[in-house]
């Protein structure tokens, strides 16, 4: 298993003495000499191997005692693919942990999400990542501390705040064991890589930063899909860049994402700053930041028939989402009709159901309404056939009530189950949410006629019986193959906006 790397000394060396970047989220190295810990990709000049201790968290090397590199930043590393490929127990805590659960409901309630004991939670995080889910959380609020001391003027007692800690202390110790500088000095030291002081934002609780990935990244399709599906009022193409709102814990938000060839620009613009490390995992969720394009696209480039497109576009995500159940609702809205009849449907919820927000910058008027707001529709309200009426309204009951969960804490196998046991949801719909919605890399849409008729433009078998049989050797990555075959046809979903 690759979340083992860090046991691996001999091929981490090759990686830190290579400054791989392929590896930084992977693993850090901890060095003895110095009492740092670094990402392998740190350009400086590599330590003697026997210097070298490899961590499989940046909270184990804190716990450990060993600060975090000045020059290479480990704390901005992507996030280790590990946690979206998986779904067992230690997946789906460090899942929630990004999604700030930790910090509002504390280590019972991760536990209670997750449907096991606080000890056993503590045990396997421990054993695998060398760190305790508290320790993870505290390594995220110093990251979110870091970011904001450095790229806002905003007062040490409002970030303080905003990280998630409990006290100006608590910030104050945390920044300086962590980074071996204090709150002040870091914004001092940032202010002079840039040359200027950290400026307010025009807007208040308005944050613009970079979102690193691992190269490559081919952002058409995952630009094109999110756009040629926005809904309107919730979601848009504006100025260069895909807005959407955001529901979140303590308030909403708007983003505005930006592709890049070397980082993704992120405009947030939040109501409670509380929110900010919930509103950047959720945006590297969806946009699938955290993936491993190597390895990805060696499997799938195996195939002969495949290895043209990844030739072609090395690096392909998959478009995922920010709010788990709004694609669920969305996605029996698409049912056999087509984009802009989809588009039409959500936009009636959203008028109807859903909150408005002021967006003084765009076109965005609401947020996506609740599972809860839905289940108190009347489904004769709905512009739909009376089965899909059917499946809607059941989907939201289910959801609603928390029979039905599809968030970040959920088991995919479950989930599956418990979608297809609702009336109209076919294979179609319990795949594409569990590629877009669960996020498990291995979906696949052998039934989907784009999907099909792309197999078979390739010479691949495009029955679905046989096209699965086929794609067992590209597992467990096959919804990036489906991806790449979608991206044959020459729909909007496949063209980055002008």
């Amino acid at each position: 298993m690759r979340s083992a790397m860090h046991a691996d000394t001999e091929r981490c060396v090759r990686a830190v003495q290579s400054k791989d970047s392929r590896f930084d989220g992977w693993f850090f190295t901890a060095v003895l000499t110095t009492g740092i810990y670094c990402r392998p990709s740190c350009p400086a000049v590599p330590p003697k191997p026997e210097n070298m201790v490899f961590h499989p968290s940046a909270a184990a090397c804190q716990q450990a005692g060993f600060r975090a590199c000045k020059r290479c930043r480990p704390d901005t590393s992507p996030g280790s693919p590990e946690w979206n490929q998986r779904a067992d127990l230690v997946a789906r805590a460090m899942r929630l942990i990004a999604d700030g659960l930790v910090d509002r409901e504390g280590v019972p309630g991760l536990a209670a999400h997750l449907g096991y004991s606080t000890r056993q939670v503590e045990r396997q995080l421990l054993a695998e990542l060398g760190a305790g889910p508290l320790a993870l959380a505290r390594a995220q609020r110093a990251q979110t501390a870091r970011l904001l001391v450095e790229t806002t003027a905003l007062p040490m007692a409002e970030i303080a705040f905003a990280a998630g800690f409990a006290s100006i202390r608590a910030f104050n110790d945390t920044v300086r064991e962590v980074f071996a500088l204090s709150p002040s000095e870091l914004r001092t030291r940032a202010a002079g890589r840039s040359g200027a002081p950290a400026a307010p934002a025009g807007t208040p609780g308005t944050l613009s930063l970079r979102l690193p990935f691992r190269a490559p990244l081919t952002p058409d399709n995952l630009f094109g899909h999110l756009v040629a599906t926005a809904v309107p009022g919730v979601e848009e193409w504006h100025g260069g860049a895909y807005r959407r709102t955001l529901r979140l814990p303590y308030g909403h938000g708007i983003v505005a994402l930006t592709p890049g060839p070397e980082h993704i620009g992120c405009r947030l613009t939040l109501t409670d700053l509380r929110d900010l490390p919930v509103a950047i995992s959720r945006c590297r969720r969806m946009l699938d930041l955290d993936a491993d394009p190597v390895a990805v696209d060696a499997q799938l480039r195996a195939d002969p028939l495949l290895a043209p497109l990844v030739d072609k576009a090395p690096g392909r995500r998959v478009p995922r989402t920010v709010d788990e159940d709004e694609f669920a609702v969305r996605a029996v809205l698409g049912q056999q009709v087509s984009t802009a009849a989809a588009r039409t449907h959500a936009a009636r919820l959203v008028t109807a159901h859903g909150t408005p927000v002021d967006d003084p910058e765009g076109g965005l008027t609401h947020l996506f309404p609740t599972a809860r707001d839905l289940a108190a529709l009347d489904p004769e309200a709905l512009a739909l056939p009376r089965s899909r009426r059917t499946t809607l309204t059941t989907l939201v009951e289910g959801l609603a009530a928390g029979t039905l969960r599809l968030g970040a804490e959920s088991d995919w196998a479950e989930a599956r189950a418990r979608l297809a046991a609702l009336p109209g949801f076919g294979p179609w719909t319990v795949e594409v949410i569990a590629m877009r919605a669960l996020g498990d890399p291995d979906a696949f849409l052998p039934t989907d006629l784009g999907v099909r008729r792309a197999a078979e433009g390739l010479g691949l078998p495009s029955t679905p019986a046989a096209l699965t049989a086929r794609a067992a050797a590209w597992r467990p990555w096959r919804a990036y193959a489906v991806q790449h075959l979608w991206a044959t046809d020459d729909h909007p979903i496949n063209v980055l906006p002008g």
